[in-house]
């Protein structure tokens, strides 16, 4: 990543452009799917929906406002002040869009509504985490268990979840509270998906006798960093140097027609790794 662009994903203007867009496509399905079925999200928004379902004095969007006033409290005092603007910010853009928009995306069927729930709402989930701020909600709560003890993100929901769905089981039907798990489910899968549209790298480890020349091929015609590991043969006992690299999917199949062309007996062995950080590389996210 350049510093040009890295300052530009750290502008405001960026950050509100992400929430915004995220929050919406998150409300959209919410409010096209997920209430003509009554499905339980998780999180905060869940509660709103689960208390609005039994006692429908309040909206769900006015009860997920008065719900997150305590947590965002707690974001002030032990984030930051910018992930509490934000976060905020996307609050408010949740609650306005929940009780303006009105729509029916019209799918019937209810498994085929919770795959489809959580594709949308998964997918503007992740937008929004892709900025400085959150969604709220639980969101605040887990960046602050995080930040503090190190704690998971997909622990912490994990954990409320699963008191929230123990709840909805006494008060709905349990084919609801299976394909409302299925939703979060979905949504959860959607979510790391997009998180990793943007940020997966993949790290190759090559292991040759030729080494020093493929790497140096990486580094002048591949334009692209390597790291020598020192190494050794358990059988030969030969010493060798081991590169390392980190790279992306569009490189990867140039790199591995370099490596195998300077050397049809070297070792190409890749993993996927979810995301970088320093050096040339994503900086580290500071709320």
């Amino acid at each position: 990543m350049t510093k040009r662009h890295e300052r530009f994903t750290f502008t405001i203007w960026w950050n509100l452009l992400l929430i915004t867009v995220g929050t919406i496509i998150y409300t959209l399905g919410l409010k096209g799917i997920v209430v003509h079925h009554g499905f339980i999200p998780g999180g905060i928004f869940g509660v709103g929906l689960l208390i609005y379902y039994q006692y429908p004095i309040l909206s769900a969007g006015i009860l997920y406002f008065l719900l997150n006033i305590p947590l965002f409290v707690a974001g002030w005092v032990n984030v930051s002040k910018r992930f509490f603007y934000y976060s905020l910010y996307a609050m408010i853009v949740a609650t306005l869009s929940y009780e303006l928009v009105h729509l029916d995306f019209g799918v019937r069927d209810q498994l085929y509504a919770a795959i489809a729930a959580g594709g949308i709402c998964g997918f503007g989930v992740g937008i929004v985490l892709r900025s400085l701020g959150s969604n709220g909600g639980m969101d605040v709560v887990a960046v602050i268990l995080n930040q503090k003890y190190n704690i998971g993100i997909g622990k912490t929901y994990f954990v409320f979840n699963f008191f929230l769905f123990g709840i909805s089981a006494f008060m709905l039907d349990i084919d609801l509270i299976i394909a409302s798990l299925i939703f979060v489910f979905i949504t959860s899968v959607v979510l790391e998906y997009t998180l990793a549209l943007f940020n997966q790298r993949k790290l190759v480890l090559i292991i040759s006798d030729r080494s020093k020349e493929i790497a140096d091929e990486m580094i002048n015609h591949l334009k692209m960093g390597a790291t020598f590991i020192r190494g050794r043969g358990a059988y030969s006992g030969q010493d060798k140097n081991i590169i390392m690299a980190i790279t992306n999917n569009i490189v990867l199949k140039r790199l591995e027609e370099l490596v195998f062309s300077k050397d049809e007996y070297a070792i190409f062995i890749v993993e996927n790794t979810f995301n970088v950080l320093g050096s040339s590389f994503a900086k580290r996210k500071i709320y």
